[in-house]
């Protein structure tokens, strides 16, 4: 077993990687972070332990922190060291019921802020309603309270695991200790027990973090429409007319009680609530909360980006007249029109608008990010219940990022700041490859070539007229149809339930993971000649980068395969930002699609000869020649064709339309393919250890699968012995090599 050390500060471990092994911390701590609430992990705690295949949260260095490595990560693994090691039995034992634990506490600590901050609003505001009554002021709109409602968990811990949890580790875990670490079953199975319930209440954790998350600007936000701000106008306008406001600062005091107690608000939210109750004038006017629907948002968002007042009643106009149309939807002449004048202007504004929020250092107002993120432009357009529901998305516009997840102005900034290079156009070309084209063709000179190279603005620029014009357009759907500016007609169901989050994309892409385990690997070169390795293939799981386009659409599209020239490098999936249909469908589409182009771009031209076999070349073999295949049935070949008529003859959707049946159904042991089809899908596209396993006595897979594990078993063998000599030499292996050893092993 190795020792790692890591600094104050370091990641241990991110949130979705996968678990390669279990670290004993000898020294220092590790914090388990879950957004804004942790448990501190101490001395002789093991960080994933109770974790499933991939790790639920961060983990990061509370302090300098060493570690012991432990090559374990499921049951078998567990048995085989507790056997050879029978010291480990009591730490491994106490550390996961202890962790266990410490998540069931802040598991009922969150649970209790969940109620406050459902209570206190509920509460707070009926209070707002009853005092507007009472001293004769006009009540504002707060449309946000009717779609308000408590919690509903989908992943519980009960209250008496809970009570269960706290008399074991308070009181009989000694008596425990010694009855469960008489043998390995016994210690094993508790161990995992504690594990299984841990995942249970890990999710349980997640679902009441984005909860608190996504609701705490109820009671106070940003962009002021919050029930804070609707007593504190109202104290306001009592204290100008002279009236007593004890009643309304002693909720606006309790309010910040409430914030205290749920702990999920920033130092500098806290500090402005603790200014506005004690020092604030109320006699002066303020500027009170937004009332999004009385606003004039397309004059908001043009002034923003410079146009001028003719400009913007033009753009009104149109807008006004697309808007009265007896069916926005039409495509007849006169709505095609208007949408194209539209989309014209809408991406005119987006260019100006964001180079002036990049450009300067103040933050863009509410209205703003809603036009950057969603493509809001006009309530009216949207609906006030829509609107009203995305203005208060922008006090939680986190939701929708990660470390692989952006909106398309998040990614935008990425370009502009030098992180991510500018995607491919449709021709292809990347951003290098087109100044070469537009200089070779005279519209730009050698010195304007080499000045726009590094030029953020022309990367950002090109960016939007290529991936975000043609990808925002695709992604809707409804091509024929399509408007940048979001309208009330593209929901189906409400923001909240359509809304595509981080988290949401993180799971839809896990699903695929746990069936396809191989879908997002890469063959990557490993070379250390002073250790005796020159040149080694191994494989290497590449997270694809996801961009939400600001639509509210039914498509996903595979922009590009890899970021760039290398191979190892992220893949660029196009997601609406409001789904309307299943993403779980639309995330396995999409990387049925990725499968098939990643492997065209490693075979290069030799990506459909049969001479050089792969996924595609065997593939287009078989759907070339399926007319003379013996092994195909009459109905089977009927099914081709009429997949093929669906497909307009393309190779690459018929394989998408068979891998989205070998994920959903034959994953189940439901036999939807042709004999051939299942050949090819199953040694390209294996299924995980434990479906196959399920699936092994089938005779339709047996074959396959035994000759799959078998290759597996050798090829790990074969790293092990190399691992071992890079080892004796001096190398030392890296998270990379270790996962190239889990991959055969999974």
């Amino acid at each position: 077993m190795n020792v790692l050390k890591v600094k104050k500060g370091e990641t241990l471990a991110k949130k979705q990687d996968k678990v390669m092994e279990w670290y004993l911390i000898q020294e220092g701590s590790v914090i388990r972070q879950f957004a804004f609430a942790e448990i501190i992990m101490h001395r002789n705690a093991i960080v994933g332990i109770l974790e499933n295949e991939w790790f639920a949260c961060d983990y990061v260095a509370n302090e300098d922190t060493t570690l012991i490595v432990i090559p374990c990560k499921n049951a078998q693994d567990l048995r085989k060291i507790l056997s050879e090691h029978e010291n480990f039995r009591p730490i491994f034992l106490r550390t996961a019921v202890e962790q266990r634990h410490q998540a069931l506490c802040l598991y009922a600590s969150l649970q209790k802020k969940c109620m406050l901050l459902h209570n206190a609003a509920e509460t707070l505001y009926s209070e707002y309603k009853n005092l507007c009554s009472e001293k004769l002021l006009d009540e504002q709109d707060f449309p946000r309270m009717e779609q308000f409602a408590a919690l509903k968990m989908q992943h519980r811990a009960e209250n008496w695991e809970i009570a269960n949890s706290n008399s074991l580790v308070r009181s009989y875990l000694k008596e425990y200790m010694q009855l469960m670490i008489k043998d390995d079953s016994l210690c094993v199975g508790a161990i995992m027990e504690a594990a299984a319930q841990m995942r249970r209440v890990t999710q349980g954790i997640g679902e009441m973090v984005n909860y608190l998350q996504y609701n705490r600007d109820i009671l106070f936000s940003d962009s002021r429409d919050d029930i804070f701000h609707l007593f504190f106008a109202m104290a306001v306008q009592q204290s100008q007319k002279k009236q007593d406001i004890s009643e309304i600062k002693k909720r606006l005091l309790n309010m910040v009680d409430v914030m205290t107690k749920l702990d999920v608000y920033d130092k500098k939210q806290m500090a402005e609530a603790h200014e506005l109750c004690e020092n604030y004038d109320f006699t002066k006017e303020s500027e009170g909360r937004i009332n999004i629907m009385r606003e004039d948002c397309i004059a908001h968002i043009m002034e923003y980006a410079g146009y001028g007042s003719d400009m913007i009643r033009d753009f009104h106009s149109i807008v006004q007249q697309y808007r009265e149309l007896p069916d926005m939807m039409s495509t007849d002449n006169e709505a095609r029109q208007l949408r194209r004048e539209i989309t014209k202007v809408f991406y005119d504004i987006y260019t100006k608008a964001f180079m002036r929020s990049v450009e300067e250092l103040v933050k863009p107002s509410p209205i703003m990010m809603m036009f950057f993120n969603f493509g809001f432009m006009d309530a009216e357009v949207l609906g006030e219940t829509n609107t009203n529901a995305l203005y208060n998305l922008t006090d939680s516009l986190g939701l929708f990022h990660s470390a692989n997840v952006y909106t398309v102005y998040d990614w935008l900034v990425q370009i502009y700041q030098g992180k991510k290079e500018p995607s491919r156009n449709e021709f292809d070309q990347d951003f290098n490859a087109f100044l070469l084209e537009e200089k070779r063709t005279g519209n730009i000179t050698e010195a304007q070539m080499q000045q726009y190279k590094n030029d953020s603005r022309q990367k950002v620029q090109f960016e939007i007229r290529n991936m975000f014009t043609s990808g925002n357009r695709v992604t809707y759907g409804r091509v024929t149809t399509f408007c940048p500016v979001l309208m009330e007609e593209d929901f189906i169901n409400t923001v909240e339930k359509m809304a595509v989050t981080a988290e949401k994309i993180a799971d839809a892409i896990n699903k695929v993971r746990c069936v396809d385990y191989s879908a997002l690997y890469h063959d990557v070169m490993f070379s250390d000649p002073d250790r005796g390795i020159n040149q080694e293939w191994i494989k290497k799981e590449i997270l694809p980068d996801v961009i939400l386009m600001p639509n509210a659409g039914t498509r996903t599209l595979m922009w590009q395969e890899t970021s760039g020239a290398k191979i190892d490098t992220p893949a660029r999936f196009l997601f609406p930002i409001f789904s309307a249909v299943d993403l779980d469908d639309q995330m396995v589409e999409c990387i049925g699609r990725y499968r098939w182009e990643i492997c065209r771009r490693v075979q290069g031209v030799y990506w459909n000869d049969i001479r050089e076999k792969s996924l595609t070349a065997e593939y287009c073999d078989f759907i070339q020649y399926y007319r003379k295949n013996s092994d195909l049935s009459a109905d089977a070949k009927e099914k081709i064709k009429t997949a093929l008529s669906r497909a307009r003859n393309s190779y690459r959707e018929v394989f998408v339309k068979d891998y989205q049946a070998w994920m959903k159904y034959e994953s189940q042991g439901s036999f939807r393919l042709n004999k051939v089809a299942r050949d090819i899908l199953v040694r390209y596209c294996p299924f995980a250890k434990d479906i196959r396993q399920g699936l092994a006595t089938n005779p339709q897979y047996q074959n396959a699968f035994h000759r799959l594990d078998a290759e597996n078993r050798k090829k790990l063998q074969r790293f092990r012995s190399v691992y071992d000599k890079y080892e004796a030499a001096g190398g030392e292996i890296t998270p990379e090599l270790k996962e190239n050893l889990r991959f055969y092993q999974m």
